[in-house]
């Protein structure tokens, strides 16, 4: 097998690592390997509690199209995700097409902020998981690990300046026919520029939320 046909194995299509980067496959996260040693092109907020606190979902997106380096960063911070056993029992399908975009506002009820500049939908893939338990057990590993990857996605995207919103409603048949998979979508995280920054809205009080269990 020559060098092309390994790199068309090992990278999806865009993150084929470039010539005279890491391309050792014993390395966990080549594209994260790659932004790190990468000089920063732009504002990046690192203080996590304020990326937190800062945090709003976003229905009304501008037109500006995500740059690839940040939308690179969202996609390497989903794979440092904490998973079970570290098999990440997840896949991630990245929409660019707008027919197929428009597709998706109808399995996800209708909402229209579902075409937004950046679509990712994070799949259930119990398979990767090599644990001895039941199917059950594998399944709720698989959700919890799709489920922490878009989460972290989401952190990213905030810390780079961007605003999201978190899909949550969707027809899982429709959605997996327009991705053409046979993978359980978990959920659709919705990102780009917002139109408006949004004011923090009134939270429980965590007196409410913690309970000490002595």
């Amino acid at each position: 097998m020559n060098s092309k046909d390994e790199q068309e194995k090992l990278y999806p299509s865009g993150y084929e690592p470039k010539a005279g980067g890491n391309t050792d496959t014993n390395v966990r996260n080549q594209l994260l390997d790659q932004i790190l040693k990468s000089s920063p092109t732009e504002f990046i907020n690192t203080d996590l509690f304020t990326v937190m606190s800062k945090r709003r979902s976003t229905r009304k997106f501008t037109d500006k199209i995500v740059e690839t380096v940040k939308i690179d960063k969202i996609i390497a911070a989903a794979d440092t995700a904490p998973t079970a056993g570290n098999f990440q029992g997840f896949e991630i399908f990245y929409v660019k097409s707008p027919e197929k975009k428009q597709q998706l506002i109808e399995a996800c009820n209708n909402q229209p902020y579902v075409n937004a500049p950046v679509v990712l939908i994070f799949c259930k893939n119990p398979s990767r998981v090599k644990m001895d338990f039941p199917e059950e057990i594998l399944k709720k590993f698989a959700i919890q690990d799709a489920t922490l990857a878009a989460a972290y996605s989401q952190l990213a995207a905030q810390a780079l300046g961007l605003s999201s919103i978190w899909i949550g409603m969707f027809d899982e048949q429709k959605v997996m026919k327009v991705i053409n998979t046979d993978l359980i979508p978990s959920s659709i995280l919705c990102i780009g520029y917002p139109k408006q920054d949004k004011f923090p809205k009134p939270r429980r009080n965590l007196k409410e939320i913690v309970h000490a269990v002595w």
